[in-house]
C-alpha cells in the first residue's frame, strides 16, 4: 500500500508494525493547523493498510510533542478561533481515538511531551518513554485551559496527580520514571537512543496475535471507560460472543496444539467488526 506524502509527518511500515512520525523537529513537533489536518489522513491510512497489526507514534528530534503551535497562533490573526467550532462539536481528528483506530497503538515518547502532546499520550493504548523524556503541562502558563488532554489521563493516573500537573504548568517537569510510578507510562527505555528499537520489538511482539480479537478487545476494553460497570459487561459480552464461529478461535488452539505459530485471518479492515 503507498503512503500519501506529507508535510509534518512520516508514515513507514517495518514489518506488521505501522509507525506515525511527528516531523516538525525545528518547532518540537508543535502542532501546527496543517499537521492537525494530517493526523486524520495519516491514522486513517495506517488503520486501512491491511499489511498494519499495530501502530507505533513518535517524534523526530528533540521532542515528541509540544502542543498547538503558540507562535502560529500568536501571529496569523486567526488563533484558536479556527478550531472553535470542532471543540465546541467534540469533532476532533488528530489521534487515534478521535479517529477510531481499532488496531493497538504504542505511544513511544521521545524528549519533551508538553501541553497538547499528552492527547498522545492519553489516547494510546499503550506508552513508553525514553529515559530522558520529560513531562510538562504548560496550558495554564500561557493562559489556556487544561481540559481533554488532562480529562482522558485520569482514566490511567491518580486525580492529585493530574491535579498537580494542570496547576503547576511549566514551573514542574517530570521524568519518565516518575510518570511511570504514576501509571502515565509502562516502560522507560535506557539508553533512550534504543527507544524506536524497544517500540518496535514491542510492537512485533503484539503484532503475533490474532488482529480481530484485537480489535475486538480494544473496543470492549474503551467503550467501559464510558459506561457503568453492568453495562461495560454487557457490551464487552457482545464483542466476546461476536467472535465465535471467527476463524481465529479455530485456528488459535489448532495452533497452540500443534506448537507452530497461528495463521490469523487477513484483515480487511482496521475498524470492522466483521474481520
Amino acid at each position: 500500500m503507498k503512503y500519501p506524502a506529507l508535510e509534518c509527518l512520516k508514515l513507514e511500515r517495518r514489518g506488521p508494525v505501522g509507525w506515525l512520525i511527528n516531523n516538525r523537529p525545528d518547532q518540537l513537533n508543535a502542532m501546527s493547523a496543517q499537521m492537525r489536518d494530517e493526523f486524520e489522513v495519516a491514522w486513517k491510512t495506517l488503520n486501512a493498510d491491511p499489511e498494519v497489526r499495530v501502530i507505533v507514534h513518535t517524534g523526530e528530534g528533540r521532542a515528541f510533542q509540544t502542543g498547538v503551535d503558540v507562535t502560529e497562533l500568536a501571529t496569523d490573526g486567526i488563533g484558536m478561533e479556527r478550531y472553535r467550532e470542532s471543540l465546541e462539536n467534540f469533532d476532533l481528528r488528530f489521534t487515534s481515538w478521535h479517529n477510531d483506530v481499532w488496531k493497538p497503538v504504542i505511544t513511544a515518547v521521545n524528549g519533551v511531551c508538553a501541553g497538547g502532546g499528552f492527547h498522545w499520550v492519553a489516547d494510546a493504548d499503550i506508552v513508553i518513554a525514553a529515559s530522558d523524556a520529560t513531562f510538562f503541562d504548560p496550558h495554564v502558563s500561557v493562559g489556556q485551559v487544561v481540559a481533554i488532554e488532562a480529562i482522558g489521563l485520569l482514566r490511567k493516573m491518580p486525580a492529585e496527580a493530574v491535579l498537580r500537573m494542570a496547576f503547576v504548568g511549566r514551573h514542574e517537569r517530570l521524568t519518565a520514571d516518575r510518570v511511570r510510578e504514576l501509571g502515565m507510562i509502562s516502560q522507560v527505555v535506557d539508553p533512550p537512543d534504543q527507544l524506536r528499537v524497544e517500540a518496535q520489538k514491542l510492537g512485533e511482539t503484539i503484532a503475533r496475535n490474532s488482529p480481530a480479537a484485537m480489535a475486538a478487545t480494544k473496543r470492549a476494553l474503551w467503550a467501559s471507560m464510558e459506561v457503568g460497570l453492568k453495562d461495560a459487561c454487557r457490551l464487552g459480552a457482545q464483542e466476546l460472543v461476536g467472535m465465535w464461529g471467527h476463524p481465529d478461535q479455530v485456528e488459535g488452539p489448532a495452533a497452540f496444539a500443534e506448537k507452530r505459530e497461528p495463521r490469523w485471518a487477513e484483515q480487511t479492515s482496521g475498524s470492522s467488526r466483521d474481520e
